[in-house]
């Protein structure tokens, strides 16, 4: 088999205005969908976080890939390092991982999307599932967490709110303000409720410390000790601040996700408060697993694939982290479904996944794939049914969502931006607190 088409579609998917260090989401976000054409006629799916930048890599990727064979993605991740590597031919620094909580680095984003895509084509040609590509299943059902943000009212997007406005439940969360610990408190019961999701975290880093912490204390009140709690300030907290609130949550947090900026700092914190460190922004790649590992700077990393290059480099960080005594988890961003599937073969083909995995997907009202948005069960997701990734692309969907991009007139991320058109006197600052 070979691919003999590639086709790159840009998209734009409702988002409400969710706070985080960075500061606010646009009303859409950026989406890239590729997909890798056989010459049997079958398609190979992937979804990555969308700019301007990524969706001109991939397409410069085009001539490339076609005449390769998927089954040999070594030979295709060494073409493109080759390309892309050997010369600055997009204007990008590729290797940067950024000061903004979401990664900009560029090449991992290309190999993420090429590499699922040509899985999710070799498991529809051979009608395996692609979790048994990674080595098989060790559960049916991933556990996911319910994900709050402190957020602005509105949902974002062209999303109509239909409902009354005493309306409760999760479309009402999704409406209305989440500024103080009550209103966390509502949105968390809502999700829950409607999920079955059955631990809870906090994207902070937005509002100071002590309206943040006290958001914690009070879903403690509220779920109490049998519902694992988790907070995540995007690492604007200085050591001091961080050592400070930590002790205060010692004994209600199941883990406490970047608080402070860099290995050093977080090293110092775990010194200090007794409740495991995670972290998708310190230790973000192989290069940085020797000062992880020298500093103990976290105990639980959060993968991503597509920000660790894909589903197969995302099960060997779980062999290291199993060799190392890590927790091992995974990092959500506003995603569509195909994003999703692929999150949950990877999840459950890792043996030591240890902790329920983030999503942003409840708080996505679009989707690209065919019959609609999948489906949580208590707060779990089967492995989809199908062979590849189990899902399929709904192209009216993905000519909607296209046109979406292209009238909404957004390139690239920029919470920054976005933020100013509140308060345009904010900016972001890498140590807020």
């Amino acid at each position: 088999m070979k691919i003999e088409t590639v086709r790159i579609t840009p998209i734009a998917v409702d988002d409400p205005p969710l706070r985080n260090a960075a500061g606010l989401h646009a009303p859409y976000a950026l989406r890239t969908i590729v997909e890798l054409v056989g010459d049997n006629g079958i398609i190979g799916l992937s979804e990555v976080p969308g700019s301007n930048s990524t969706t001109k890599a991939l397409e410069d990727s085009v001539e490339i890939l076609k005449g390769l064979d998927p089954f040999n993605i070594n030979n295709i991740l060494f073409k493109l390092n080759h390309y892309f590597g050997s010369e600055n031919k997009v204007g990008f620094e590729y290797d940067e991982r950024g000061r903004a909580p979401w990664d900009q680095r560029l090449l991992v984003h290309v190999f993420s999307a090429i590499e699922v895509a040509c899985l999710d084509l070799i498991g529809k040609t051979i009608e395996r599932p692609v979790v048994d590509l990674l080595g098989g299943r060790c559960r049916d059902h991933v556990p996911f967490s319910a994900y709050l943000f402190l957020k602005e009212e509105g949902a974002g997007g062209l999303f109509e709110f239909s409902m009354d406005s005493d309306a409760t439940g999760w479309l009402s969360a999704r409406q209305e303000a989440a500024l103080t610990p009550d209103e966390i408190v509502l949105q968390a019961k809502s999700m829950c409720d409607h999920f079955g999701f059955t631990s809870i975290k906090l994207k902070a880093g937005t509002l100071p410390p002590d309206i943040e912490v006290a958001c914690m204390f009070a879903l403690y009140e509220t779920f109490g000790k049998n519902v694992p709690l988790r907070i995540d300030p995007n690492a604007v907290w200085s050591v001091e601040t961080s050592v400070k609130y930590g002790k205060q949550m010692e004994g209600i947090l199941e883990y406490y996700e970047d608080p402070t900026r860099g290995q050093k700092a977080m090293s110092e914190v775990a010194k200090q408060v007794s409740i495991p460190l995670a972290t998708n922004m310190c230790t973000t790649s192989f290069d940085d697993l020797p000062g992880s590992i020298q500093l103990g700077s976290e105990s639980i990393i959060l993968a991503d694939h597509h920000f660790w290059g894909g589903l197969r480099t995302s099960v060997e960080l779980g062999r290291i982290c199993q060799t190392f005594d890590r927790g091992l988890s995974m990092h959500s961003n506003s995603h569509v479904g195909i994003s999703l599937a692929a999150m949950t073969h990877l999840a459950a083909a890792v043996p030591n996944l240890t902790y329920a995995v983030d999503t942003h997907y409840p708080w996505q009202t679009d989707e690209v794939i065919k019959g609609g948005k999948l489906k949580f069960t208590n707060g779990e997701l089967a492995i989809p049914d199908g062979p590849g990734l189990g899902v399929e692309l709904d192209h009216d969907a993905l000519n909607e969502l296209n046109k979406k991009y292209k009238d909404c007139g957004l390139t690239h991320r920029d919470d920054q931006v976005e933020m100013q058109k509140l308060d345009p006197e904010w900016v972001f600052e890498s140590t807020r607190w």
